[in-house]
């Protein structure tokens, strides 16, 4: 090849599954072909930290779906489950490069606290592992107890 640095891209493909982009270019100075591979480079990626050890990439639409299910048949728009679900993604990529299961479920439930006593109770049921009425009734316990105003003397 010659020393310029002026090149036009000839083909682009998708190679190793997507994780690089392959380019055949041309000089423009002397004609002569190359090839070019572009990793992707995913700096916020954000990888989770199952209780069981394992590990995976965030995955918001994971909380979304969490979230739903806890805010079953209650009034709770998808908006405001959208909405939950990107500040609870912001936090984490703030928190990153590793989060816990733990650290998205705490954030999930300070969030859903405001939004819908129901919802918040569903989701502690599955993210605590409630195992009878009485770790509900501790719950609702803190519930009441962090939400209602304190009494002036």
């Amino acid at each position: 090849m010659c020393a310029s640095l002026d090149d036009k891209v000839i083909d682009s493909r998708l190679a190793d599954d997507g994780a690089v982009i392959r380019r055949r270019r041309e000089c423009l100075g002397c004609g002569r072909r190359f090839t070019t591979y572009e990793r992707i480079e995913r700096v916020d990626d954000v990888v989770v930290v199952k209780r069981s050890g394992d590990r995976q990439p965030f995955d918001r639409a994971k909380v979304v779906a969490g979230v739903r299910a806890a805010a079953k048949n209650r009034p709770v728009s998808l908006e405001q489950m959208d909405a939950l679900a990107a500040e609870v993604e912001e936090l984490v990529r703030m928190d990153g490069p590793e989060v816990t299961t733990e650290q998205i479920g705490l954030a999930v439930l300070e969030r859903l606290r405001v939004i819908d006593d129901v919802a918040y109770l569903r989701f502690a049921s599955v993210y605590k592992g409630f195992t009878g009425a009485g770790d509900f009734e501790r719950e609702v316990g803190l519930l009441t107890k962090s939400t209602d105003p304190k009494p002036h003397h």
